[in-house]
Order: structure tokens, then sequence, then C-alpha cells
């Protein structure tokens, strides 16, 4: 039986409202040592937020991080999965759309969780080198 998303995925899940700072979701990914968030707007997913999009889309344009809403520097067109489908939809997913992490969405595009290139990649094969790389403690 093939797996299935929910078996991998991260199940915490780190969320914003789509008015938060620049700022203060940079601090929020520092301190939960996460590469993404998930911007939601009354329980619903709305968009995805990495650590690249607030450099590439806020800072590197000169953006005030502290003035700078959440919603100017996040990805809303999401490609998601549900939490029953397959490991191999997700990567062709992945690969389809040149994504590395993928929001989990239940009913009514209520957030349960995400899975990443790494989870994927720990769980395909944990010895190839990404694998042992998204296993590794972060080098903050």
């Amino acid at each position: 039986m093939a797996q299935r998303v929910q078996d991998i995925m991260t199940g915490v899940l780190v969320t914003v409202e789509p008015q938060a700072s620049v700022g203060a979701v940079a601090r929020m990914m520092r301190d939960r040592d996460v590469g993404a968030v998930l911007v939601t707007e009354d329980g619903r997913l709305r968009a995805l937020v990495s650590d690249r999009d607030l450099v590439v889309r806020a800072l590197a344009d000169g953006e005030d991080p502290e003035r700078t809403t959440i919603a100017r520097a996040c990805s809303e067109e999401l490609v998601t999965v549900s939490p029953d489908d397959t490991l191999d939809r997700a990567v062709s997913l992945m690969r389809e759309h040149s994504v590395r992490r993928l929001p989990v969405v239940g009913a009514e595009d209520e957030p349960v969780g995400i899975v990443s290139l790494g989870d994927l990649a720990i769980e395909r094969d944990e010895k190839s080198a990404l694998g042992d790389i998204s296993a590794a403690r972060p080098n903050t």
C-alpha cells in the first residue's frame, strides 16, 4: 500500500494572519526554527511565505520590515495536497510546480500540516545526500 502524506507531514503548524509584519514573521521563523509559515484567514489557508519570499519580495526592495505586511511577501498561488494523497502525488506536484513545500489541507481549506522536500527525502532514502542534510540539526 502506498504511503500517504499524513504519514510523514509535519502537523505542528506556524500560522499568521495576512496583516502580520514581515519583521514579526522573520522573528517567528527564527524562534520556531522553520523556513515557511502558513498565512491563514478565518482558519482557512490563504498563502505560504518562505524565508526566501521574505528576502526576495520584501527586504531586497528596501521595504521596512516592521511596516510591510506579510501579504506583500507571500506566495498566493498555492499548490496543496490532502492528508490522504500518496507520497508519489506529493513528489509529482513538487516537480511539476518547482516547489519545496506543500501545505496539507483538510476540509474547507483548513491547514492540517505541511510536507517538505526534506521530509520526502528522509522518507524515501535517509542515506541520500538530501536525506542526510535534511535530518541534520540546523546550523543556527
